[in-house]
């Protein structure tokens, strides 16, 4: 399959009108009409319902969007590893982080890796655990700063020194901020916001005891700024992590850590079984470094 036919379709499926992704691709109306009728002949699927001069997307030239559009990508960045060079590094490194205290470390140590290596380019994203665990999963991202545990049978995985405590941030005029420390009797009594991520919630659960049947739960969230923006504007309490809280520097929250204490590692990781090009293997040799060194 061409890729310039995929590019064709793309443009259509913006566009929803033949003429006018014709006009965006610089070629003829009826030429681009062929493209996708002959694409459409070779996948043996109707991609688009035809209606009164427009275009709509079926069921599978949904999914045919969502994977065109991941191939296009995984080749741009396979074209970009294999022009790269050890003597002169460069290339790009797609790398994903949860908003937390790991935000800080990682970023300063990209700081000091491109100080040597300038021509290294990374691309950052953020999101929950499992976004950035899908997004490794199918390429999209190189790297990703995850919460544990993590699957030690598909990811390999660096150890980062940071830790997450974890504790209940809500609003400072709400009557659990003047206390010191939030029990499991007290999250029972709560409108609780937890995180999405479900093995995560139940490692919080061993450890505190907590029976999750008897929790008030209003929402989860993947997003630490949809977290926030409940708690804003409502009578809600956030089970999280302080690095979130210490990302946002709210003046209007407050964050109480948990008895017993709780505390999360942050780990590097990245796919089992995959060909690593030589700007992730040097990063990942630096972060290393910087790790044994701290």
């Amino acid at each position: 399959m061409d890729t310039r036919v995929l590019k064709y379709f793309l443009t259509v499926a913006q566009t929803n009108n033949i003429t006018k992704a014709a006009e965006q691709l610089h070629i003829t109306q009826p030429t681009l009409s062929r493209q996708i009728m002959d694409l459409e002949a070779e996948l043996d699927i109707k991609l688009f319902n035809r209606e009164n001069h427009r275009l709509q997307l079926t069921k599978a030239g949904i999914l045919f969007q969502q994977r065109a559009t991941t191939m296009l990508q995984l080749l741009d960045q396979t074209e970009n590893d294999l022009h790269q060079q050890e003597e002169a590094l460069t290339g790009e490194i797609n790398l994903g982080s949860a908003v937390s205290s790991v935000s800080p470390y990682i970023t300063k140590l990209i700081s000091e890796f491109q100080k040597l290596y300038p021509n290294v380019i990374f691309n950052l994203s953020d999101g929950d655990g499992d976004v950035l665990r899908r997004q490794l999963d199918e390429g999209l991202n190189d790297l990703v700063c995850l919460l544990e545990p993590v699957e030690a049978a598909k990811y390999n995985f660096l150890e980062l020194p940071v830790r997450e405590e974890w504790g209940v941030m809500m609003k400072k005029e709400a009557p659990l901020a003047k206390y010191s420390t939030i029990t499991k009797e007290d999250l029972y009594k709560i409108p609780l916001i937890l995180p999405h991520r479900s093995i995560v919630r139940d490692e919080v659960s061993d450890i505190l005891k907590l029976d999750q049947t008897r929790l008030n739960i209003r929402a989860t969230t993947s997003l630490p700024g949809n977290t926030v923006s409940l708690l804003r504007n409502s009578n809600y309490y956030s089970l999280t992590i302080k690095g979130v809280y210490d990302n946002f520097h709210d003046p209007d929250l407050v964050f109480v850590p948990l008895v017993p204490n709780k505390s999360t590692g942050d780990v590097l990781a990245w796919r089992k079984n995959t060909i690593l090009s030589p700007a992730i293997e040097k990063f990942l040799q630096f972060v290393n470094e910087q790790i044994q060194e701290s």
